[in-house]
């Protein structure tokens, strides 16, 4: 099922990017709610690849990258790690919209939610970067997407 909108940002995937794994999330075609999908193992698969194949497979309409912007709003090394990621990504997908979202405090922020709801977060690491791609996605959609 899809939107009856052509211009519907959804379904929409969430990534939450990070050196050793990236949490991924999606919503679902209305754009009411964001849902855990994976985590992506930098060292056993291609994350450009699999993130093409999610997006491809979910007829995935927009790309929420998070940006790990500093509490002053500037960009350090982590952002620029991001960008270069998404760059790659963009090569890779470029027939998808793309936008950013600052990110900060979602894993904090996932890792509470995670807690609340008995979960040990320090023995839930993969659940937790899907877990902050749903914070970037709830984010996003927060601004009125």
């Amino acid at each position: 099922m899809t939107t009856d909108s052509p211009n519907s940002p959804h379904p929409a995937l969430g990534i939450d990017y990070g050196d050793a794994r990236i949490g991924i999330a999606a919503t679902d075609d209305f754009g009411i709610l964001a849902h855990p999908v994976e985590t992506i193992d930098r060292a056993k698969t291609d994350p450009l690849q699999r993130i093409a194949d999610l997006a491809r497979a979910r007829k995935i309409r927009t790309l929420v990258v998070g940006l790990p912007l500093r509490m002053d709003g500037s960009e350090g090394d982590s952002a620029a790690k991001v960008r270069e990621f998404a760059r790659q990504l963009r090569d890779q997908i470029s027939e998808i919209p793309m936008i950013f979202v600052d990110e900060s405090l979602t894993t904090s922020n996932a890792s509470a939610k995670l807690r609340e709801a008995g979960k040990n977060a320090r023995k839930q690491k993969a659940l937790i970067d899907q877990a902050a791609a749903v914070e970037i996605l709830n984010a996003w959609m927060g601004d009125g997407l």
